[in-house]
């Protein structure tokens, strides 16, 4: 990890780039493959899914069989765990439920708003090196609590043609509705144009690689939301002399397995919480089975030492971190004054795992700096709010010159024209 200290404001934006690609490195290639789908579904799909996966399907479709025979694969032990997490996931999301809201503006001017479900969701699940089955409580529970009728979910298979067996248990646990062996940029250019077998979404949620961002923010361009451009996961731990050295450099660890474009990132007032951080870091690291991905993550990474807790405060928030763990003496003055992050995590006892998997908050999650201006996934990602109103004779007579004055300054005369119609009619009533 990158050392850096008490680094010049100036220096900052260089210092916290994240090793990502640009998107225009890698466009053409998604681009490409969304043309191949829309021109020809299902053979296009099964095509990539030969040359990436290496396998060679005749179905992309998992039946109930294979559900059936996967699930039987899962350890009773892992059973209980994924419905434990489930529980509490549930507990969290259904708490997220708000009644409508109902306001009379003026006399006889009625406003509401209700919020109803998307009805086609696709969940992208990686599998590959981890496969996410974790991903799938994170987002069919709270699309099976808002109501969403069809959950569509992708996922790549293995070189067998099979689904991760944890993957597909946790699917048919949680409802979804149909699960399809594709992964990549196929995946979401099958569920933004439809295919023979894979049905089009109108909103496509998951994390994945910057080829599968790249393909989650084109998909935009064709008429399909997005969760949010998720890309490379990532870790921000702020910690002082109060903190456990071994559970910060374990935290940043935790990250930095998930992938090689991971990014880690320790800021401290403490030069020996950096140092003693540092030592553990390569000591655990060693015993990792996925070290070699761990230690080309850690490259990426960074150890920061600042001079005072405001300036690690406005790094912080100019960072934007993913995933952000407080552990220091003086954890309001950062919990309360932190602006930009995906999830935060307080405490020497409560490692960012245990979101992950757990505790009940949602894992998926603004990446990239992304954290300034999106939410996580959450209930109110699967509702769209709808704005209704109703006006009465009163209401209408009470609004009405209101809304003339206005149409006419704007030009507009036959929205005039929709209110002054009424009102005459009400006037020869009197």
């Amino acid at each position: 990890m990158q050392r850096i200290e008490n680094p010049p404001k100036k220096d900052w934006k260089n210092i916290l780039k994240r090793p990502t690609q640009q998107v225009g490195d890698i466009e053409a290639t998604v681009e490409r493959i969304f043309a191949e789908v829309q021109n020809d579904g299902d053979n296009t799909l099964l095509k990539y899914t030969s040359q990436f996966d290496g396998v060679d399907l005749q179905d992309l479709k998992v039946t109930s069989s294979e559900i059936e025979n996967a699930s039987a694969q899962v350890s009773e032990e892992l059973k209980n765990a994924i419905q434990m997490a489930k529980r509490n996931i549930e507990r969290f999301h259904k708490a997220q439920k708000s009644e409508p809201v109902t306001v009379e503006t003026m006399p006889g001017v009625q406003c509401w708003q209700e919020k109803r479900p998307i009805q086609k969701v696709g969940l992208y699940i990686p599998g590959g090196t981890a496969p996410l089955f974790s991903t799938i409580l994170m987002l069919a529970v709270p699309a099976k609590i808002a109501g969403c009728n069809e959950i569509v979910l992708c996922s790549p298979p293995n070189s067998e043609g099979k689904i991760n067996p944890a993957i597909l248990y946790t699917a048919s646990l949680c409802g979804v509705t149909q699960i399809f062996k594709v992964g990549g940029i196929q995946a979401i250019a099958g569920m933004t144009f439809g295919t023979e077998s894979i049905p089009k979404v109108y909103k496509i949620f998951g994390p994945g690689n910057q080829y599968v961002t790249v393909a989650k923010q084109l998909a935009t361009k064709y008429g399909v939301s997005i969760d949010m451009p998720a890309g490379p996961s990532e870790l921000l731990v702020v910690a002082d002399n109060t903190a456990n050295a071994a559970f910060v450099a374990s935290d940043l660890l935790s990250q930095a397995e998930h992938g090689v474009d991971s990014q880690v990132v320790l800021v401290s007032t403490s030069k020996k919480l950096i140092d003693e951080t540092a030592e553990e870091v390569q000591k655990q690291l060693e015993a990792l089975p996925r070290k070699e991905i761990a230690k080309q993550a850690v490259s990426n990474s960074r150890l920061i030492l600042v001079g005072s807790d405001d300036v690690a405060l406005d790094l912080i928030n100019e960072y934007g971190p993913e995933h952000y763990i407080v552990c220091v003496e003086n954890e309001d003055f950062y919990i309360k004054n932190t602006v930009n992050a995906g999830s935060v995590f307080i405490g020497n006892y409560t490692p960012e795992s245990a979101g992950d998997y757990a505790s009940g908050t949602n894992h998926t999650l603004p990446t990239n700096g992304y954290a300034k201006q999106y939410s996580g996934v959450n209930l109110d990602s699967f509702l769209k709010s709808m704005t209704f109103q109703k006006i009465d004779e009163k209401g209408i007579q009470a609004i009405g010159n209101t809304v003339e004055l206005m149409a006419e300054a704007e030009g507009l005369q036959a929205h005039k024209n929709a209110v002054t119609l009424r009102l005459k009619e009400l006037e020869s009533k009197e």
